[in-house]
Protein backbone atom coordinates (compact mmCIF):
# COMPACT_ATOMS: atom_id res chain seq x y z
CA UNK A 1 0.00 0.00 0.00
CA UNK A 2 1.59 3.63 -0.86
CA UNK A 3 0.94 5.47 2.11
CA UNK A 4 0.95 8.80 0.58
CA UNK A 5 -1.88 7.98 -1.76
CA UNK A 6 -4.97 10.52 -0.58
CA UNK A 7 -7.54 8.33 -1.88
CA UNK A 8 -6.09 5.30 0.79
CA UNK A 9 -7.85 5.03 4.42
CA UNK A 10 -4.82 3.85 6.09
CA UNK A 11 -7.19 3.41 9.74
CA UNK A 12 -10.57 4.05 9.97
CA UNK A 13 -13.31 3.33 12.44
CA UNK A 14 -16.90 2.04 11.72
CA UNK A 15 -19.54 2.81 14.75
CA UNK A 16 -22.76 0.46 14.65
CA UNK A 17 -25.51 3.21 15.20
CA UNK A 18 -29.49 3.00 15.48
CA UNK A 19 -29.97 6.42 13.84
CA UNK A 20 -26.93 7.20 11.36
CA UNK A 21 -28.43 10.83 10.50
CA UNK A 22 -29.35 11.81 13.57
CA UNK A 23 -25.89 10.81 14.82
CA UNK A 24 -24.18 12.48 11.42
CA UNK A 25 -25.65 15.75 13.07
CA UNK A 26 -24.55 15.40 16.20
CA UNK A 27 -20.43 14.55 14.88
CA UNK A 28 -21.05 17.42 12.36
CA UNK A 29 -21.69 20.30 15.55
CA UNK A 30 -18.68 18.55 16.83
CA UNK A 31 -16.71 19.57 13.71
CA UNK A 32 -16.97 16.42 11.50
CA UNK A 33 -17.21 16.97 7.92
CA UNK A 34 -19.93 14.66 5.67
CA UNK A 35 -18.06 12.95 2.78
CA UNK A 36 -20.64 10.58 2.07
CA UNK A 37 -23.96 9.20 3.28
CA UNK A 38 -26.00 6.73 1.62
CA UNK A 39 -29.22 4.99 3.63
CA UNK A 40 -26.59 2.40 4.95
CA UNK A 41 -23.33 4.66 6.57
CA UNK A 42 -22.44 7.99 6.80
CA UNK A 43 -18.72 8.91 6.45
CA UNK A 44 -17.16 11.85 8.90
CA UNK A 45 -14.23 13.03 8.34
CA UNK A 46 -11.99 14.84 11.52
CA UNK A 47 -9.01 15.52 9.42
CA UNK A 48 -6.73 14.02 6.96
CA UNK A 49 -6.27 10.31 7.80
CA UNK A 50 -8.83 10.60 10.93
CA UNK A 51 -12.46 8.84 9.26
CA UNK A 52 -14.91 7.95 11.25
CA UNK A 53 -18.00 5.15 9.66
CA UNK A 54 -21.91 5.57 11.29
CA UNK A 55 -22.95 2.25 9.97
CA UNK A 56 -26.81 1.62 10.57
CA UNK A 57 -27.08 -1.25 12.84
CA UNK A 58 -28.77 -4.39 10.66
CA UNK A 59 -32.55 -5.13 11.20
CA UNK A 60 -32.77 -7.50 14.16
CA UNK A 61 -29.80 -6.77 15.50
CA UNK A 62 -29.21 -5.79 19.22
CA UNK A 63 -26.13 -4.53 21.15
CA UNK A 64 -26.93 -5.57 24.27
CA UNK A 65 -25.13 -3.24 27.71
CA UNK A 66 -23.10 0.11 26.94
CA UNK A 67 -21.63 0.91 23.68
CA UNK A 68 -17.72 0.85 22.89
CA UNK A 69 -17.43 -0.33 26.35
CA UNK A 70 -13.44 0.29 27.04
CA UNK A 71 -12.64 1.86 24.12
CA UNK A 72 -11.52 5.72 23.20
CA UNK A 73 -11.71 6.93 20.11
CA UNK A 74 -9.08 9.68 19.94
CA UNK A 75 -8.87 12.65 17.74
CA UNK A 76 -5.98 15.20 17.83
CA UNK A 77 -8.01 18.42 18.37
CA UNK A 78 -5.61 20.53 16.10
CA UNK A 79 -6.48 24.45 15.95
CA UNK A 80 -9.70 23.61 18.27
CA UNK A 81 -9.59 24.90 21.23
CA UNK A 82 -10.64 22.08 23.67
CA UNK A 83 -13.05 24.27 25.55
CA UNK A 84 -14.93 25.21 22.58
CA UNK A 85 -15.45 21.80 21.49
CA UNK A 86 -16.84 21.15 24.84
CA UNK A 87 -19.03 24.09 24.52
CA UNK A 88 -20.20 22.12 21.16
CA UNK A 89 -20.33 18.97 22.57
CA UNK A 90 -22.94 20.16 25.37
CA UNK A 91 -24.72 22.24 23.46
CA UNK A 92 -25.50 18.63 20.74
CA UNK A 93 -26.30 17.18 23.79
CA UNK A 94 -23.30 14.49 24.55
CA UNK A 95 -22.01 14.03 28.45
CA UNK A 96 -18.66 15.77 28.46
CA UNK A 97 -15.57 15.21 31.37
CA UNK A 98 -12.44 18.12 30.97
CA UNK A 99 -10.43 19.24 29.30
CA UNK A 100 -7.63 17.73 31.83
CA UNK A 101 -4.31 17.76 31.77
CA UNK A 102 -2.71 14.23 31.47
CA UNK A 103 0.30 13.35 32.80
CA UNK A 104 1.35 12.35 29.62
CA UNK A 105 2.17 16.09 28.42
CA UNK A 106 -1.38 16.31 27.25
CA UNK A 107 -5.02 17.66 27.31
CA UNK A 108 -7.82 15.85 26.86
CA UNK A 109 -11.40 16.21 26.68
CA UNK A 110 -13.80 13.07 26.37
CA UNK A 111 -17.21 13.46 25.18
CA UNK A 112 -19.83 10.94 25.22
CA UNK A 113 -21.93 10.86 22.27
CA UNK A 114 -26.11 9.68 22.53
CA UNK A 115 -25.43 6.60 21.71
CA UNK A 116 -23.23 6.26 24.56
CA UNK A 117 -19.77 5.80 22.32
CA UNK A 118 -16.83 7.57 23.98
CA UNK A 119 -14.75 10.03 21.98
CA UNK A 120 -11.56 12.08 23.00
CA UNK A 121 -9.88 15.27 21.90
CA UNK A 122 -6.54 15.89 22.56
CA UNK A 123 -4.51 18.87 22.24
CA UNK A 124 -0.65 18.64 23.73
CA UNK A 125 0.24 20.44 26.95
CA UNK A 126 3.18 23.12 27.54
CA UNK A 127 5.97 20.41 28.29
CA UNK A 128 8.75 21.47 30.87
CA UNK A 129 12.19 22.60 28.94
CA UNK A 130 14.37 19.37 27.51
CA UNK A 131 11.24 17.42 26.43
CA UNK A 132 9.98 16.86 23.17
CA UNK A 133 6.88 16.63 22.01
CA UNK A 134 4.36 13.65 21.69
CA UNK A 135 2.10 15.36 18.88
CA UNK A 136 3.40 17.42 16.22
Amino acid sequence: MDRDDTDVMPAYVKLLVAEPQRMATFYEALGFTRVHHDPVFVHLRWARHADLFLVAMPEGLALPGKRGLGVLLCFTAGEVALEALAQRAEAAGASVDGPREQPWHTRELMVVDPEGYRLTFVAPSPLPAGLSPLLS
